[in-house]
């Protein structure tokens, strides 16, 4: 099959990302012709696809997604007929990869009442209809039940057309057992002593990642455990409103933020919880790869993977709606109980299910199936 992917910007260290690079390496393993269009790509370009930067600038994000929009259908429109996939909610697209939380629900229940009158709101919304409409023909892979939940809210005519994906963690994130040498190097390395509790958050996007929560929580705990706390962020933002935050909270001295990076296994391995209080999150890989390193997670309702943490017995998990307080006294009953619950134990457990691993392959099955029979047809 000839397939073109869509995806506004390829960076290594994002879910979105990974899951897109994966599904398309899958599919040229099969033999399939693949192109991209995107706005930026950052790191390394696999053999044998065919990568288009669009040419397309804006003063605005939302003027240079409508330009890129419109400059792919152009490009489309002089191909034969074959299928779109993409990653980002917009028009054009045949089948749609569900990275993103559902938009509707996120602006109902996070933005102040005036955002449905803002040209933000009218942009998403529209791009997000273009998919999950009554009129439209997108088959959509959706990763979580939550999404279901969501887009069957907001979108009840798009049910039949959405179909569940399984995770899909890279097999070598699988470990038998915590590697105490790999984690006395790593502590090492950051000058994390043993009696020392490492809490760590990775994910790109700190604002929608619930730094701020997570920052609020270690603040609140009793002195004595929070001067034994270190605090490490690892991702791609601009960190200065979070480091603000974290002097206000007298924090200053307990926070280390890094970029982006490939070994997070170490980091998995060296620290001593998982703190993920996003606000909203599609999936969140990083619960389950913590998960089956045997790193106890602490997490919120709302995001996707959060089920596979009450499932796996592997952390605790703050219901939804969120409350403050109560990721506050969760943490401390966690970092007080890290040395007897069985937390680590059942996430290693877990992580010798099978299908945690074979998202890729699951996905271009359904994309080779749903190609066939697509009721919309693009490059015309």
């Amino acid at each position: 099959m000839k397939l073109s992917f869509l995806i506004y910007s390829y960076f290594p260290f994002g879910g979105q990302q990974r899951d897109f690079l994966r599904i398309v390496k899958e599919c040229l393993s099969r033999g399939h012709e693949i192109d991209v269009y995107t706005l930026g790509w950052q790191g390394d370009i696999p053999d044998n696809i065919n990568l288009t930067i669009v040419p397309v600038k804006a003063h605005s994000r939302i003027k240079l997604y409508q330009r890129f929009t419109a400059w792919v259908e152009q490009a489309l429109s002089r191909q034969e007929q074959h299928k779109v996939v993409g990653f980002n909610k917009m028009p054009l697209l045949d089948i749609y990869f569900a990275a993103d939380p559902c938009f509707a629900e996120k602006a109902e229940t996070q933005r102040a009442f005036y955002y449905k009158y803002t040209a933000r709101f009218r942009h998403f919304r529209h791009y997000e209809e273009s998919v999950l409409s009554k009129n439209s023909t997108t088959e959509v892979l959706i990763l979580s039940p939550q999404q279901r939940n969501a887009f069957n809210k907001y979108y009840p005519f798009c049910s039949e057309r959405l179909h569940e994906v399984p995770p899909g963690i890279a097999r070598d994130r699988m470990v038998e057992y915590r590697d105490l040498k790999m984690r006395k190097e790593f502590r090492d390395e950051f000058n994390i002593s043993n009696d020392q509790k490492l809490i760590l958050q990775i994910g790109s996007g700190f604002r929608i990642k619930g730094v701020d929560r997570s920052l609020r929580a270690i603040a609140s705990l009793p002195d004595e455990l929070r001067s034994k706390c270190h605090y490490m962020l690892v991702g791609q933002d601009r960190p200065g409103r979070f480091l603000k935050l974290a002097k206000k909270l007298g924090l200053e001295n307990k926070v280390t933020i890094l970029q982006g990076r490939d070994d997070i296994p170490r980091f998995l391995v060296g620290a001593d919880l998982l703190l993920h209080p996003a606000y909203v999150e599609s999936a969140g890989y990083v619960l389950l790869e913590a998960t089956i390193a045997g790193l106890p997670v602490l997490t919120t309702a709302s995001c996707g993977y959060a089920f596979h943490i009450e499932q796996a017995g592997s952390g605790e998990v703050c219901a939804e709606p969120f409350d403050q307080l109560n990721l506050n006294q969760r943490l401390l009953s966690m970092l007080e109980n890290l040395d007897t619950a069985s937390w680590s134990e059942k996430g290693l457990e877990y992580g010798k299910k099978d299908e945690l691993y074979s998202m890729p392959k699951v996905a271009v099955d359904m994309i080779e199936q749903l190609g066939k029979f697509s009721g919309q047809d693009n490059g015309k």
